[in-house]
């Protein structure tokens, strides 16, 4: 499986963005339709704004505001406009109009209309941009989470296969069946297949078939003579299709398990699997049992669970799995699209 290795916001991303948006707000803040020129108190009163946003956007956000501290912040960006206009109408408005605006301290409404903009502009925007770093975090978390979760789920499949099966190597080598290699050879093969070639998320759809039928076989030397298994599938699939491994082989354990768990004669398991031209794969899986000498909820258990799980999170919306249980027969109907699985 691919793993996802969550990525640290990257400011060097950040700092063209904001420059690019203080020359832009600047455009506006300085145009002037009788002089369209650049005036040098328009640049000066403006850095008088950016120190302030810088204050805003890089301590009182991440000190207060991220961390709810609402109250905190609300006292200080007040204290923050309160410097600025000070800043304006006491220093910098004396410095370069002495005889005109510096002689008198404008209303505070009408310097409030000229700060707040600017300043709420610049701050909105570096809130917008952590916003989207941090939405990019949790969809990264997300996912990884979701894989791990996956991982641990495929974990768990390979010692409830050696369970179930070594019990079945035992019994034959206390009695010394002539069977017992040919079981160890199918059981290392779909071993092999589990522990090496179901790394990734996806395997192709006919190597999954194969290694399902080596475990129809496997599984086929505990019934002999007692009743019949059928498992057919399309003779020729596209390389290109894939699907979760191991995903069929929980329902047709269960089956067997179950099957000839309760019945020492007229087992029938039959399985059967096939592929629309719209790239839909249905599976369904038959098994006759007796109810009463069976111990085990059938429609329960770790395999069970843990294969719906998987759907849940491989094939969000795109697989449908109905269960049929009747006094003699347990049928499992799966259908799931290819083309949609959750990459």
């Amino acid at each position: 499986m691919r793993e996802h290795q969550l990525q640290k916001p990257r400011p060097l991303l950040e700092i063209p963005f904001q420059l690019a948006l203080l020359v832009l707000v600047f455009v506006f803040y300085s145009f002037d339709r009788d002089q369209p020129q650049i005036q040098f108190h328009q640049v000066i009163f403006f850095l008088n704004y950016v120190g302030a946003v810088l204050i805003i956007n890089y301590l009182l956000l991440p000190r207060f505001f991220y961390k709810k501290k609402y109250w905190q912040f609300l006292v200080a960006f007040l204290v923050i406009i309160v410097l600025v206009i000070l800043m304006e109408e006491l220093v910098l408005e004396r410095i370069f109009f002495p005889d005109g605006r510096g002689r008198r301290f404008q209303p505070i409404f009408f310097s409030l209309l000229d700060v707040l903009p600017v300043i709420t502009i610049l701050s909105g925007f570096k809130f917008g941009w952590d916003l989207i770093v941090k939405q990019r975090e949790v969809e990264e978390l997300q996912l990884s989470v979701e894989e791990n979760e996956l991982k641990f789920l495929k974990s768990q499949i390979h010692p409830h296969f050696l369970f179930n099966n070594l019990n079945n190597l035992y019994s034959y080598a206390l009695d010394n069946s002539e069977k017992t290699p040919a079981i160890i050879l199918e059981m290392s093969s779909v071993l092999r297949y589990m522990l090496y070639e179901c790394k990734e998320k996806f395997v192709p759809v006919e190597g999954e078939l194969k290694q399902l039928h080596n475990f129809v076989k496997l599984n086929e030397l505990q019934v002999e003579d007692r009743g019949k298994i059928t498992f057919t599938k399309p003779e020729a699939i596209d390389d290109h299709l894939k699907i979760a491994p191991l995903i069929l082989l929980v329902f047709v354990e269960n089956a067997f398990k179950h099957s000839v768990g309760s019945q020492s004669e007229n087992i029938t398991i039959d399985i059967s699997v096939g592929i629309s031209a719209e790239e839909e794969l249905a599976f369904v899986c038959s098994n006759s049992y007796r109810a009463q000498a069976n111990t085990d909820d059938i429609s329960m258990g770790i395999g069970l669970e843990n294969v719906k799980k998987r759907l849940e999170l491989l094939y969000p919306n795109a697989h449908t799995l109905r269960i049929e249980q009747s006094p003699d027969t347990y049928k499992v109907t799966l259908k799931i699209k290819l083309a949609s699985a959750s990459k």
